[in-house]
């Protein structure tokens, strides 16, 4: 599998929405805190406190994530924006990755996001940039249609490369693609953690 190749694997179940049918088990992301690794087995502290087990395969496919800066955002940027609905139909960027040119076109589209009750995710090429109020406006481009992004000064910027079982540690932020098994446990084929204090959205 060439690295182009592997990366879009990589990041397919990150931002783009998980589906569960009637034959597939529940799926879902856990976000959080690591507070022990072996390899095998991750403990995290999810984001609402409780303590989550999650085994993970042994070809799980990693992703790192590092931070970026809003000037890295340029027209032609393939983005994905997690933001949330404003009156005016706007979303407002909570986090802005910035894909790499191989993983231009991943997840195009619109639609519903799980980092907070009605969030959204965005995934497009940035068409036009203009200042705004507190940052700037976005117009980005998707298959099917546009949407108008607000930047602001909580806007976290990032992006991402395939990672590594030897990184993950204790006090990493990471975000789980977990399926519950008939038992009850929680086992994981991808994962992304974020490097050097940044955490995945």
């Amino acid at each position: 599998m060439s690295r182009s190749t592997l990366l879009i694997a990589l990041l397919g179940s990150i931002f783009v929405g998980t589906l569960a049918t009637a034959q597939q088990p529940p799926t879902g992301r856990v976000r959080g805190t690591i507070e022990s690794c072996d390899g095998t087995t991750l403990d995290v502290k999810s984001r609402d406190g409780a303590s989550v087990k999650i085994k993970l395969a042994a070809d799980a496919r990693v992703t790192g994530m590092s931070r970026m800066k809003p000037e890295d955002v340029k027209q032609g940027s393939y983005i994905g924006v997690a933001g949330m609905p404003e009156a005016d139909g706007s979303q407002k960027a909570i986090s802005v990755m910035i894909f790499p040119e191989a993983a231009r076109g991943l997840g195009d589209g619109f639609g519903p996001y799980d980092l907070q009750p009605n969030s959204t995710m965005t995934n497009a090429a940035v068409a036009e940039m203009v200042e705004a109020k507190d940052g700037k406006a976005l117009t980005v481009k998707y298959k099917s249609g546009e949407e108008k992004i607000i930047l602001t000064s909580e806007t976290q910027y990032g992006t991402f490369s395939p990672g590594s079982k030897d990184e993950l540690k204790p006090g990493l932020k990471v975000i789980v693609t977990a399926t519950k098994a008939e038992d009850g446990s929680l086992q994981s084929n991808r994962m992304a953690y974020g490097r050097d204090g940044f955490t995945p959205m």
